[in-house]
């Protein structure tokens, strides 16, 4: 087994699973299915941690995560406060592409739509203009039984094939993690993304993971693709995004110093290297895109 492998509740019946969820909380531990799953975001908001790259996401957003894809649905840390009643909603929908699905797969008919699956075997998130058509594909295939949901999902993978210049969730990959490093990364992970918003130190991480400061250096280099501190700050951007686009939090400089950042300089330079361009530029893409 490698990271967490997470088992599916998958009935002998059933070639597709619908799972609908509503919990305090998305599960909180990097893991990897089998199934290839299509994630639904009815209610929440967090960060995606899918194979080594952070993607924000809110309700409405709908993802396609591969077979065997490391992820994490991580929730803000407001569905952890006691003092707030809020909850998460999904739908998802499960399917392994290499088990019993594999002989409709292998039909020259159908084989396009599975090339597509593999193509995109590091997931990506369904573009906002198509969203709505694969949620209502979505719940068609939970509204219906036997030959009726085959004929569904496969209208499904047909919508997706469809779309175009698609983005990969994730290039990288922790195929290689054997199970108790995959916890370990996993544990590194969650430190971070509950204190981000603070300093962390190397010998503070470090300690997390049961290392001396250099061996973790090397460790998380070796196994993620990145240093800890490149993470670090695209985690520190992510949540920046986030923040600037909510219309909870009024200024540039309230959400740099709510997301760690020890000054709006510091702030602006990394923000542009992770994102491409300037806080203020992203504020003003953001809305222009809404018009």
């Amino acid at each position: 087994m490698k990271v967490l492998q997470f088992t599916i509740p998958v009935a002998h019946d059933q070639s597709i699973i619908v799972q609908e969820d509503v919990l305090p909380h998305f599960y909180p531990y990097l893991h990897r299915h089998y199934e290839a799953q299509l994630m639904w975001i009815l209610e929440g908001e967090g960060t995606l941690l899918a194979g080594t790259n952070m993607h924000a996401f809110k309700a409405g957003d709908v993802f396609l995560l591969g077979a065997n894809q490391p992820h994490l649905f991580k929730s803000s840390p407001e569905y952890f406060q006691a003092d707030k009643p809020l909850q998460v909603h999904s739908l998802m929908v499960f399917f392994d592409p290499h088990d019993k699905l594999y002989p409709i797969f292998n039909m020259p008919e159908i084989q396009p739509l599975y090339t597509f699956i593999q193509q995109y075997a590091g997931g990506f998130k369904i573009p906002l203009a198509y969203a709505e058509q694969t949620r209502e594909r979505m719940l068609d295939i939970r509204g219906s039984k036997n030959t009726d949901q085959i004929i569904h999902f496969l209208q499904l993978l047909q919508t997706l094939y469809g779309l175009k210049d698609l983005v990969p969730l994730s290039a990288a990959s922790l195929d290689k993690v054997s199970e108790s490093e995959g916890v370990r990364i996993s544990n590194i992970y969650n430190y971070a993304m509950q204190h981000f918003d603070k300093v962390i130190t190397l010998e503070q991480i470090a300690a997390e993971a049961n290392m001396t400061p250099e061996a973790f250096c090397r460790y998380f280099k070796k196994h993620t693709g990145n240093t800890f501190i490149t993470f670090i700050n695209q985690l520190r951007v992510n949540e920046a995004c986030k923040k600037l686009t909510s219309g909870k939090i009024e200024g540039i400089a309230t959400v740099a110093y709510s997301c760690g950042f020890n000054s709006i300089t510091n702030f602006n330079r990394i923000f542009k290297a992770v994102s491409g361009c300037s806080p203020r530029q992203y504020l003003d893409n953001y809305h222009g895109a809404l018009k």
